[in-house]
């Protein structure tokens, strides 16, 4: 248990949070609230990191005291080549969300994929519409069972790839493009993951719209959502769910 200071102990466990502005984040707060409820012996910190020093930093993971990290959502590609081991999920998505140190080797895997399948459970989403064929709409796809999921992308010969990809068969898949008038109302939630910058064509929303991006990030959708008097959600407003997702993850 960490004393009444916030102090490491040499037996202490030490874990940071990366991200360009992580030290405006509530997650090292928030999952060190959880260590300190459940008297676990760690704790973690909050890493500002640029873009030019992320390699260097995750690679010398190996000789510091860290055990792990858990890196933002800005960052979440840049990591994966960095590893010396990676997730199934990590090496199909090709992203990578936490990483552990094991001796001088770093492993990475997926963990707020996961919190999003199950906070959409939560608000009882049945009917997805994704929109875009990056990352996070991999991982997406390989949690999705349970999910009726509709798949929009700009062009459908890379959206065929995609579903090839991840293993969709009969897939539904629709184009989505500047020049159309898309009402997305019938969905229970849309999750894009483009990297569009317009989504213009779409005249309506449904109740529930995520892209996983922090508060920090620029979000398209975000910006659609306002427009449309719609409910966006980014990742901070699920962050106490994936503060003790990461909690469950690196107590395990």
């Amino acid at each position: 248990m960490m004393n009444d200071k916030d102090e490491l102990k040499n037996s202490s466990k030490a874990f940071g949070y990366i991200g360009e502005y992580a030290g405006v984040s509530r997650f090292c707060a928030v999952v060190n609230k959880i260590f300190k409820e459940k008297e676990t012996d760690a704790m973690m910190f909050p890493m500002n990191i640029r873009e030019d020093d992320l390699y260097f930093t995750i690679s010398n993971m190996k000789k510091s005291k860290l055990d792990g990290v858990v890196i933002s959502n800005e960052y979440v590609t840049d990591v994966v080549d960095i590893l010396d081991e990676a997730s199934s999920m990590v090496k199909r998505s090709g992203m990578c969300d936490i990483i552990f140190k094991e001796g001088e080797s770093l492993r990475g895997d997926i963990f707020s994929t996961r919190v999003l399948t199950e906070h959409l459970k939560d608000i009882f989403v049945s009917k997805v519409a994704i929109i875009g064929t990056s990352h996070h709409a991999k991982a997406f796809s390989f949690l999705s069972c349970g999910f009726n999921v509709s798949y929009f992308n700009e062009n459908l010969e890379e959206l065929m790839e995609f579903t090839q990809e991840v293993d969709l068969s009969d897939a539904d898949i629709n184009r989505i493009a500047k020049d159309m008038s898309l009402d997305l109302s019938s969905f229970d939630a849309v999750l894009d993951f483009s990297n569009m910058t317009s989504l213009g064509m779409i005249e309506k929303l449904p109740k529930f719209n995520f892209d996983m991006k922090n508060d920090k990030e620029f979000s398209i959708l975000k910006q659609r959502a306002n427009e449309l008097n719609a409910e966006y959600i980014s990742s901070d407003d699920i962050i106490d769910k994936l503060c003790a997702r990461a909690y469950m993850v690196i107590t395990k």
